[in-house]
């Protein structure tokens, strides 16, 4: 019996993405142990990001590439710092609307939102997005999709900025997450 429920839980594993799993792994990690938790908090410092190296490595993320590690880094940063228990559902343009009460008039948010879109390289963007994430923390109380997001950063390019632009200017579900976190 037990053989089987090994086996089950394998297939499942091998049916999640790459992202999938290592959004969970470091979401459950994390939870349990504090110091690890401590060291994925630097990931995203390139002086102290070589903390997060062993971390990477289990899912064979090239560490000397910068566009190969980078998403990753900077993703398991966020959600050490995050504290989150599962992965969100909330978008990062749907999460810096959230910060200002969902006013898309807001000259802060729109300013937000028009330097994370004037990056142009993945490097650029990991060290915008660390503020940015410090932001969202303090002010949202719903998790990310780190899945999305560190799919978009694997993949930054045209295609992830115009998603980022549609999910801040986006009229649907505005206001679900604002109140399912209340």
């Amino acid at each position: 019996m037990e053989t089987n429920i090994n086996q089950q839980a394998a297939s499942k594993a091998r049916e999640l993405s790459r992202e999938n799993r290592f959004v969970q792994t470091a979401i459950s990690r994390c939870d349990t142990d504090k110091g690890f938790a401590a060291r994925l908090r630097r990931a995203d410092n390139p002086s102290t990001e070589y903390q997060s190296w062993d971390f990477l490595g289990q899912f064979n993320i090239d560490i000397e590439n910068d566009y190969a590690r980078l998403p990753y880094t900077t993703v398991v940063a966020a959600i050490a710092r995050s504290k989150a228990d599962g992965n969100g559902a909330l978008t990062l343009g749907k999460a810096i609307l959230a910060c200002y009460d969902y006013d898309r008039e807001s000259e802060q948010a729109k300013s937000r939102l028009r330097r994370l879109l004037a990056c142009n390289d993945l490097p650029e963007v990991c060290r915008v997005l660390r503020p940015l994430f410090a932001l969202i923390q303090s002010k949202v109380n719903v998790p990310l999709d780190y899945v999305r997001l560190l799919k978009q950063l694997r993949f930054f390019g045209h295609r992830t900025k115009t998603q980022w632009a549609q999910e801040f200017y986006s009229q649907t579900n505005s206001h679900d997450f604002k109140e399912s976190s209340e």
